[in-house]
């Protein structure tokens, strides 16, 4: 569906009196006065529509599971539009600044376990409370598979906090391409649900509005949260950490107009799209208790109330009663007690390991190896573009 035929159609759900992008979301432009709740990615889009109803996403995906590092030629096998477009698109910005870059990478090492904890626990159980992206995850394809679509998703971050991502070495670029590919596929998927649709406030889902969200339950929150935990961080390294996921986002597909360049910018952006839009849904529920469920499978070294706890430390109690999870008073005492200490301790403002630092070692270490391809893998999980939705959606 085009651009036009969208902006028609969300016209006609205002006139009948229809929930729609317009009025269940926060007004948003950009300075030049686009909208980015109407904003997708058009061109993608349709050449995803066709495939997928022309049944060659299978034959796209085989041609597709070679292709990882950012300096591999093109598979052979692609249909020759996919295959144009791609080579368009598939290079930094003429804006990216390789230094910031390389200096982004360096922090991303040093700070490492706090990335993992915030990107897992924090950003992935925030999803649940996105109202449209829970029902979008849900009612999507991924949605009836979480660990595989966690450690898909965690595929993404892994790769962008990667040494090298962006050279050609890395894999970030390539990931980011191929995310782009599924969102196109699942824009064209999820409105045929009549499950989805029954609960949406939008006819097409993930527009660049919602890829911003997104980015701010993401980089935005991370970058705050370790401002509050007082993590020490340069002004150079806070530029190169929201650098980083400036380009990340433009690859995703979203409009420079719309990207913030200052993370004054960014809060305040978050504070207007994101903050009034959490909420609980049936959906999110099922989808947080689907991954706090994964802890079972791997021995992350602690109770689920810790884990419960940890949720509600870094979220909030209004999230973590959203989501119906059990208090536990005595790991929630451990945590803002030792948690902090834990930090001073690896920041080297403390000269003794605090009581509890293994335990929280090895908790975020093994946090971080449960989604990295259902904990097997070291390296990555392939992306592949879906060809319907949830079963019996």
């Amino acid at each position: 569906m085009s651009n036009l035929s969208r902006r028609n159609v969300l016209s006609l759900g205002v006139a009948l009196g229809m929930v729609t992008a317009a009025n269940a979301v926060p007004a948003w432009a950009s300075t030049a006065g686009a909208d980015p709740w109407w904003v997708w990615d058009d061109e993608i889009d349709r050449l995803l529509a066709e495939l997928v109803d022309g049944g060659r996403v299978p034959a796209v995906n085989a041609a597709l599971r070679s292709w990882t590092d950012n300096a591999d030629p093109l598979p052979a096998g692609l249909p020759a539009d996919l295959a144009d477009w791609l080579r368009r698109v598939n290079r930094l910005p003429s804006w990216a600044d390789p230094a910031k870059l390389r200096r982004a990478a360096d922090f991303n090492r040093r700070k490492d376990t706090y990335l993992f904890l915030l990107y897992g626990l924090g950003s992935g159980i925030m999803s649940t409370v996105i109202p449209r992206e829970a029902r979008s995850v849900y009612w999507s394809a991924g949605g009836a598979d979480m660990q595989d679509r966690a450690a898909k998703t965690f595929t993404f971050g892994y790769d962008l906090s990667e040494a090298g991502a962006f050279e050609p070495s890395g894999q970030f670029v390539v990931t980011a391409n191929k995310t782009r590919l599924v969102h196109a596929a699942v824009r064209h998927l999820l409105p045929r649900s009549a499950h989805w649709r029954a609960v949406a406030d939008e006819q097409v889902p993930i527009s660049n509005g919602d890829i911003l969200v997104t980015f701010h339950s993401l980089g935005t929150f991370v970058h705050r949260k370790l401002k509050d935990w007082h993590v020490p961080m340069s002004a150079a390294d806070e530029d190169a950490f929201l650098h980083q996921w400036q380009v990340a986002i433009h690859l995703l597909g979203v409009r420079d107009e719309f990207i913030p360049q200052t993370w004054a910018a960014a809060d305040a952006q978050s504070v207007q799209v994101l903050t009034p839009l959490l909420a609980p849904t049936p959906e999110g529920q099922e989808l947080a208790a689907d991954l706090l469920g994964l802890t079972a499978q791997i021995d992350l070294g602690v109770t689920r109330g810790f884990l419960n706890e940890f949720v509600r430390y870094v979220l909030s109690d209004e999230v973590g009663d959203w989501l119906g999870l059990p208090r536990d008073y005595a790991a929630a005492t451990l945590i803002r007690t030792g948690w902090p200490a834990y930090i001073a301790f690896r920041e080297g403002l403390l000269p003794i390991a605090p009581a509890g630092f293994y335990l929280f070692d090895q908790f975020v270490r093994a946090l971080a190896m449960l989604f990295l391809d259902k904990g097997t893998s070291p390296t990555s999980t392939p992306i592949t573009i879906p060809t319907g939705n949830r079963p019996g959606a």
